[in-house]
């Protein structure tokens, strides 16, 4: 059974890898800041973002509009406000997979029981209520431009495609980095019907690569696919990457993101800065990553 990274932060800790970012690091991380410049690297979240079959859409409600007022509703002293609702899969759009996520042989993250993660209760252990706002350098791993081109769909990438993409940045891996992938697999969605955008085939990283990755000290992973490693699995296996890094190396997983605009930039290291929401026993959040440069 693999659990590299259990107990190093002690037998209770629910925040994994996350630990590595020390105070140091915000610092250093705040001082590549040289131009000023704000980028979101979230999807919109709206009706039309889409989702694999098993997760429900988002739903959005207004319960309050003009068109209350239209039909006669009271504006006490002329005053007047919308209202609306959504009803979401955590897991949608630009996302976090918190450490109660996956697990295998009954053990989440550190050993804690996955019978702790129920439908009435949530996670009790490793939610994503225990991860704190994420505040590093964050680091551009750009395959695309690496290949000249978006990667095809299923194509796995190894470690020595990581190792060239960061020489070609520039970049050497520090501890307590998020790093972030660019495959292209985003940017080839583009245009694609909600319901036809295949979920079950994805460029990304293979289990070689998650383990350079941990074994660099990394705090986080990223990419602009949904799943982070490639799909369809190699045979015999179910979310390799995803039980490594997760469950083994206490490493959360940031799924979805939009990164072509900030390739465009030419920007490799940055700011990094993202917060998910703290739902008490959440396996997810949706949230909006930040690159300051």
């Amino acid at each position: 059974m693999s659990r590299e990274a259990w107990g190093q932060w002690g037998d209770q800790d629910e925040i994994g890898a996350l630990n590595l970012v020390t105070p140091a690091d915000v610092v250093l991380a705040a001082g590549l800041v040289r131009q000023g410049r704000v980028l979101s690297l979230a999807q919109p979240l709206s009706k039309n973002t889409p989702v694999p079959a098993l997760r429900p859409g988002l739903q959005h409600f207004m319960t309050r509009d003009g068109g209350d007022y239209a039909g006669g509703a009271p504006a006490r002293g002329g005053f007047q406000f919308a209202d609306d609702t959504v009803i979401m899969a955590l897991h949608v759009g630009t996302h976090l997979d918190a450490l109660c996520h996956v697990w295998c042989d009954d053990q989440l993250y550190n050993g804690h029981p996955g019978t702790g993660t129920t439908s009435t209760t949530g996670a009790k252990r490793c939610g994503i209520d225990k991860v704190p706002p994420i505040v590093t350098r964050g680091v551009l791993l750009d395959i695309v431009a690496l290949h000249g081109a978006p990667l095809l769909p299923g194509q796995s990438i190894g470690r020595g495609e990581l190792e060239r993409a960061a020489q070609l940045a520039g970049i050497t891996l520090r501890q307590g980095d998020a790093v972030l992938i660019r495959t292209g697999w985003q940017e080839a969605q583009k245009g694609v019907p909600q319901r036809e955008v295949n979920f079950n085939v994805e460029p990304g990283i293979d289990v070689e690569a998650a383990l350079w990755l941990a074994q660099s000290g990394v705090a986080m992973v990223g990419a602009d696919n949904f799943a982070i490693e490639a799909m369809p699995f190699p045979a015999g296996t179910v979310f390799p990457v995803h039980q490594r890094l997760i469950r083994d190396y206490g490493i959360t997983l940031l799924e979805g993101l939009v990164l072509e605009p900030l390739a465009q930039t030419g920007v490799a290291q940055f700011l990094f800065v993202a917060a998910p929401l703290p739902i008490v026993g959440g396996t997810g959040s949706p949230l909006t990553p930040v690159a300051v440069f």
